[in-house]
């Protein structure tokens, strides 16, 4: 057999590769071209981050952060939050910098919104998934939750990210179920959305999916259970349920109506409703009949008391348990920003003109002092003009208000059932043909995101933190409302 000169054989394929490499450049440029008001946005999302960088350094504080950090320091589970974002936060210990924590928050943000992007995409044309994609990276209080040292914007990443898996319709049971175990161990409220997930395989046609991401969910809960069993010698992921209905109840519980037994009537507030704190202050302020009772809030004891007592107000007056909630859910919907629910609360959402002192009552020192390890160094908050101030002036002019919200929720469920009015019109007269119709692919972002609303609501209280992991989903819903696509078989 003939042997072709080795300078031959090396000629062919550097000759084969040239066109190749001098069309990369042009594919690139291709791409940008194709994408370039996605890539726009993104781009001044990414700059609104590095001012927010720029103008608070490292990073805001909320009453959370410190609770969050112990827990980096002292790995045991917390009887009020999950220690999914302590995880997170342990992981970037080794940096020893707030600064790197925010920077690694706004790059989840970031790529929330190309979730967002690619998604919506394959749905509708590259401007519309652009909209879709644009509340996420623009909305100031967004970028300002990011900023934040609390869990929302890793919780809203995991959700955004398992739900873009399912509409994917490959093969990734596995992920999409460790991504919601990983959401519910940052937010409980992740709880119900297993189920909404497993509920949408099975509504596909795909039984053994809907088992994988039931079991690829549930065993990482199930081992942080044990966790937090092998702790307190208490079931479940936390220890505050029972206290926090309790104060969501507090919204309208009347004594006199219930008749609760003499051991549930030390939680009793003799004022009317109307005269009460909002229901946090029930779970915090000194005052409350829940704190004054012997030993911690959240002890066994407590919270079982707590629970027994929000159960029978609920059983007792159901449609002003009903009306409460609604009541707080219309917050989430109204076009402006009211003080809820007190302005020290509401004040962490504002990005401040001066440097803030650490948050008030809520400082323990043992916080203070995990976060100067975690730091290295003193910690706070330097604000730093003239960059503070451009993302003051920004925040005060762009965000999603409510109301658009409420019309963004409303758009799919509406264009659903038009879509459905001329299906039955024009298969007026034809013989059914018995097969069974799958659930259009907006049901599911759009599923999320109402669980998302109304879940803290009901068991808790309203939030405007709670109401932007909701947002992207949302968007990504009305995006994909709009073309009359199924769940993939």
């Amino acid at each position: 057999m003939r042997h072709r000169p080795a300078s031959h054989r090396l000629s062919r394929p550097a000759g084969r590769t040239a066109p190749a490499a001098r069309r990369t450049p042009r594919t690139v440029l291709a791409a940008v071209r194709r994408h370039g008001w996605f890539l726009g946005v993104l781009a001044l999302g990414a700059g609104l981050r590095v001012l927010t960088m720029l103008g608070y350094r490292p990073v805001l504080w909320f009453p959370d952060s410190y609770t969050y950090i112990v827990t980096v320091f002292r790995p045991r589970p917390d009887l009020v939050r999950p220690a999914g974002y302590s995880a997170f936060l342990k992981l970037l210990e080794p940096f020893h910098s707030f600064a790197v924590v925010a920077a690694a928050q706004h790059l989840l943000g970031l790529a929330t919104g190309v979730l967002v992007y690619a998604v919506a995409r394959r749905a509708v044309p590259r401007w519309g998934a652009t909209l879709a994609a644009a509340p996420v990276l623009l909305d100031a209080y967004q970028v300002e939750l990011e900023h934040l040292l609390v869990s929302d914007t890793l919780f809203m990443f995991l959700l955004v990210a398992a739900v873009a898996l399912a509409m994917g319709g490959r093969r990734r049971a596995l992920a999409i179920g460790l991504l919601l175990a990983a959401a519910t161990l940052t937010r409980t409220v992740g709880q119900p959305l297993i189920l909404v997930l497993a509920v949408w395989f099975v509504l596909a046609g795909r039984l053994r999916r809907a088992a994988v991401v039931l079991a690829a969910a549930l065993i990482p809960l199930a081992a942080y259970g044990a966790w937090f069993y092998g702790t307190y010698q208490r079931t479940g992921l936390v220890g505050a349920n029972g206290a926090f209905l309790y104060a969501r109840t507090m919204s309208f519980a009347d004594c006199a109506r219930m008749d609760p037994p003499a051991d549930l009537r030390v939680l009793c507030d003799p004022r009317p409703p109307e005269r009460r704190p909002p229901s946090q202050e029930y779970l915090w302020a000194a005052d409350s009949p829940l704190v004054e009772l012997p030993g911690i809030t959240f002890t066994k004891a407590n919270d079982d008391l707590a629970a027994r007592f929000a159960t029978l107000a609920i059983r007792s007056q159901p449609l002003d348990y009903a009306g409460s909630v609604l009541s707080e859910l219309g917050r989430t919907f109204v076009w402006g920003r009211p003080v809820y629910p007190d302005q020290e609360v509401y004040g962490y959402y504002e990005l401040p003109s001066a440097s803030p002192a650490p948050p008030g009552r809520w400082a323990a020192q043992l916080g203070v002092d995990m976060g100067k390890r975690y730091e290295q160094g003193p910690i706070g908050t330097e604000v730093v003009e003239p960059y503070a101030g451009w993302m003051r002036a920004y925040q005060g002019t762009v965000r999603l208000p409510g109301a658009v919200l409420l019309v963004i929720l409303l758009a799919p469920p509406a264009l659903g059932a038009a879509r459905a009015a001329r299906r039955r019109r024009s298969a007026t007269g034809s013989p059914v043909t018995g097969r069974p119709r799958r659930l259009p692919l907006w049901v599911l972002p759009w599923s999320v995101a109402v669980v998302l609303l109304v879940v803290p609501p009901a068991v808790a209280e309203f939030d405007y933190r709670y109401v932007l992991p909701a947002v992207p989903l949302a968007c990504l819903a009305a995006a994909v409302s709009t073309r009359a696509e199924l769940a993939k078989p």
